[in-house]
């Protein structure tokens, strides 16, 4: 009876909810699945992250597939890979603290980091963090962990300098200690920090550098410096997570969408003001740059002729000038260009021709939303850094003049193996645009001219140009970091100027 019973009480319940027991039994293997699945992915990806780090062969085939699936973009692999161990700090006995404020924009004072570093490692001392530019033309507020990854830069060059956040209490203005205060001599070798700047820390402790835009030589420095400059430069100064995090999705809508040019188009107030460039520019704009010259007594030269300036090539191109020799190169209409820059002066009336040339003309602001890049307004530096990450990554980059970025920019692409840079020359450059203009020199005429101008300017390897006594007509150490450029291969067999064409790489 109790069987019976209990039979008929089942019956009832089936009968009464039919739909009950059914379910509960496709849920509890739907989420069995699901659990399993997460589990197994994550398995795989911990396996390929060992494999990263330690590369033992009996994981080398097996994950060979599964990192092709897991791994990002080849042009921003390297910025995804598994931080590798921490080697041990290096043990020195300090001689002093360094302290340094950067002078210039983003570029100039990533190439000053990267000379401190090297400093303070030749002279055995303490570095202090970078201050960071605050009082320049871009008035940017950022300090150095708002562009900078500063726990990365610290650990990944511990084995070469000690770097602290800041000074020990004992040497801060409120115990009534004053650093000593200096700037270097610009271009100097390893003789002039031994004899004249380390005997300072002996009677100082703390001395602060004040200005350190190009303080270290381009040339006849220790190659074990020069190769820390690029390990600084390409290794310890990574930005801070937000700013590669949309860096990269820059750089992936710009892929998803194919290739691309990046055009470092440097027509901007600050740097027509500096140069006294006004080719193309009303009158009112013109003297409204004169203005802002000599608005700043940084920029020294006041007085500018502004042609004189351009037949030398010593002035940007202009938006003009650029839409005619992109045409001239060969880019097609269809070719999809990233405008690598701030507010183009003018805007868009200097910017019409351009894009009627080139109507696949993209920046940032059209590319991303306005609230993710709310964050980065106000903040010039960090929206440069954002500049540099899509020109680093291009298929091909173009800057309009040899600045610092332009120069940053090409030494990062050689390292990362000589991608096409077209740098223009641009005081050949003008001397065919005014003869294309004034209708001596046929368009096909012109455009051939162009091409052979640089067929022998698109990123190749080649020798640094060394000058001496004239450090500033010399190749640019950031540009060109050849003692860099072949690990594992004949440096003089890839730089022979015989080999360079054939090292061209294509789109």
């Amino acid at each position: 009876m109790e069987d019976r019973s209990e039979n008929n009480i089942q019956q009832v319940r089936s009968d009464k909810f039919p739909c009950q027991v059914i379910p509960r039994t496709r849920l509890q293997v739907w989420f069995f699945r699901v659990c399993s699945t997460i589990l197994l992915w994550t398995c795989l990806v911990h396996i390929v992250a060992v494999d990263e780090l330690w590369h033992p062969r009996l994981l080398t085939g097996f994950t060979t597939r599964i990192s092709w699936i897991t791994r990002p973009s080849l042009h921003l692999q390297h910025s995804f890979h598994a931080p590798p161990p921490l080697a041990p700090p290096r043990k020195y006995t300090s001689n002093g603290f360094l302290k340094v404020s950067c002078n210039g924009g983003l570029n100039q004072m990533r190439a000053a980091i990267c000379d401190m570093v090297s400093v303070a490692r030749l002279l055995n001392l303490t570095l202090v963090v970078p201050e960071l530019d605050k009082k320049s033309f871009w008035a940017d507020p950022s300090d150095f962990e708002d562009i900078f990854n500063v726990r990365h830069f610290i650990d990944s060059l511990r084995d070469e300098v000690h770097i602290i956040k800041r000074l020990p209490k004992r040497f801060s203005r409120k115990y009534g200690f004053e650093a000593f205060k200096m700037h270097p001599v610009s271009w100097s070798n390893e003789k002039y920090y031994l004899e004249q700047i380390l005997p300072l820390f002996s009677k100082h402790k703390v001395v602060h550098f004040n200005r350190t835009d190009t303080r270290l030589a381009n040339n006849g420095i220790p190659l074990d410096l020069q190769k820390l400059r690029c390990r600084v430069n390409f290794q310890g100064l990574k930005f801070t997570p937000q700013i590669e995090t949309l860096g990269h999705k820059l750089v992936r809508i710009l892929q998803e969408k194919g290739p691309f040019v990046a055009l470092h188009l440097r027509y901007e107030m600050d740097m027509l003001a500096f140069s006294g460039c006004t080719h193309g520019c009303t009158v009112e704009e013109a003297e409204e740059l004169k203005r802002l010259r000599y608005a700043y007594p940084w920029w020294r030269e006041k007085e500018i002729v502004s042609e004189e300036r351009r037949q030398q090539g010593l002035c940007p191109l202009t938006p003009e000038e650029a839409t005619l020799i992109l045409q001239a190169l060969g880019f097609s209409k269809e070719t999809q260009i990233y405008i690598a820059s701030g507010e183009i002066y003018g805007s868009e009336r200097r910017l019409a021709p351009l894009k009627a040339a080139f109507p696949r003309i993209v920046k940032k602001e059209t590319l991303l939303d306005p609230a993710e890049l709310q964050q980065f307004q106000n903040h010039t530096s960090q929206m440069a850094a954002l500049d540099f990450m899509v020109s680093v990554a291009s298929n091909t980059f173009i800057p309009t003049y040899d600045g610092n970025m332009a120069k940053v920019v090409e030494g990062h692409r050689r390292y990362f193996g000589f991608r096409k840079s077209i740098l223009p020359d641009r005081k050949k450059l003008v001397e065919l645009l005014d003869l294309h203009q004034n209708g001596t020199l046929p368009w096909d005429d012109f455009a051939l001219a162009v091409r052979q101008a640089h067929e022998k300017r698109m990123g190749q390897p080649f020798h640094r140009r060394a000058i001496q006594d004239k450090p500033k007509e010399e190749d640019y150490f950031y540009a060109n970091p050849q003692e860099c450029l072949c690990e594992g291969t004949d440096c003089e067999d890839l730089l022979a100027p015989g080999k360079s064409s054939q090292a061209t790489m294509t789109e």
